[in-house]
């Protein structure tokens, strides 16, 4: 390869590299999962390296790429499988009855970074609609619509593309393009989604910040009743990969000190995820001593209570996903906060 050859390599690489993140966002919101958005990323950019010589230049090289994922993710979701939450699913269930069962892993809505899905922006009122935009509410809602309307609803209403450019990317025209969009946006008017009203200003504000610092002085001093102080009445708890959720902060508290026992002596790490604040979750390690991980949890926040919080636990996909240590010494008082 001569010199001149290497460097138009090295700075395509760099010019593809500079969408990753945006495109992952992208792509998430379509699939609804975390690692199939990297997947459909990753084939996007050995898509647009093969093929860049044929590229004109009729479109920009960011319009390009999002044709390109647009195809990737539709052909992805032609298996039809939507990702939903527990709720989604089933009926919440009494603490009497609860009962652990898993499903498998391609059933669930999966949760993200922030940092792999919103780009950096200067503009406030996008960096909001953009965290807006993933959060496991509004993703869930969109799980519910065909694919091609998800997309024309991600492109105009989320990124903000004008109805040509997504005609012109989506090969159609401009009338089914808003057409698609009227029918899109009719449903999720329908939808009532758990944890739709969650309100979190960015950066939190005091009172915010004021009530997660007491969940976790009451999660990790295992206070049922300082956190049942803080949770809502109708709260809604969800464990994903079992189906199982509950409503109302009784029952959440019930399950916390009965089937989720093992959660006392747990250590909270801050994380950013989904648009919402989060926490690593590392319980007690009776065997190595010190913290093993449990769960990322992810947290809603309405009207000065918590009106939601869901526990991802299949930690050995998660914590790595986040750049989390997977076990923390017991002297440890504080690790850096996840990305």
């Amino acid at each position: 390869m001569s010199d001149g050859t290497a460097t138009q390599t090295t700075d395509l690489d760099v010019r593809l590299e500079k969408h990753r993140v945006e495109l992952t966002g992208y792509c998430y919101r379509m699939l609804g999962s975390s690692f199939e958005a990297e997947d459909a990323v990753q084939d996007t950019m050995v898509r647009a390296w093969r093929s860049y010589d044929k590229f004109e230049g009729r479109s920009s090289l960011r319009s390009w790429l999002y044709r390109i994922a647009t195809n990737v993710c539709l052909d992805m979701l032609t298996a039809g499988n939507k990702r939903a939450r527990p709720m989604d699913l089933t009926e919440s269930t009494p603490l009497a009855q609860a009962a652990l069962s898993p499903r498998p892993d391609n059933t669930w809505l999966e949760p993200m970074p922030d940092s792999r899905v919103l780009p950096t922006t200067e503009d406030p009122a996008e960096a909001a609609v953009a965290k807006e935009s993933v959060r496991l509410a509004f993703m869930a809602a969109l799980q519910q619509l065909p694919p091609k309307q998800r997309a024309v609803l991600i492109l105009r209403e989320v990124l903000a593309w004008r109805a040509t450019e997504v005609a012109e990317l989506l090969g159609t025209t401009v009338a089914s393009v808003n057409s698609a969009l009227q029918r899109a946006r009719a449903t999720l008017a329908e939808q009532q989604q758990p944890g739709a009203e969650a309100t979190v200003s960015d950066p939190l504000d005091d009172e915010q910040q004021k009530l997660l610092d007491r969940y976790v002085a009451a999660f990790e001093g295992y206070d049922m009743t300082a956190l049942t102080a803080l949770l809502h009445e109708d709260a809604i708890m969800t464990m994903p990969p079992f189906d199982l959720w509950l409503t109302g902060h009784d029952d959440i508290a019930g399950f916390m000190t009965t089937l989720g026992s093992a959660c006392e002596g747990s250590r909270l790490v801050p994380v950013q995820v989904n648009g919402l604040p989060g926490f690593a979750q590392y319980k007690p390690d009776p065997e190595a001593g010190g913290y093993t991980p449990w769960a990322v949890q992810v947290l809603e926040i309405s009207d000065g209570r918590l009106t939601g919080f869901h526990f991802f636990l299949d930690t050995k996909r998660w914590f790595p996903l986040f750049g989390l240590p997977l076990h923390l010494e017991a002297e440890t008082d504080q690790i850096e906060e996840g990305v």
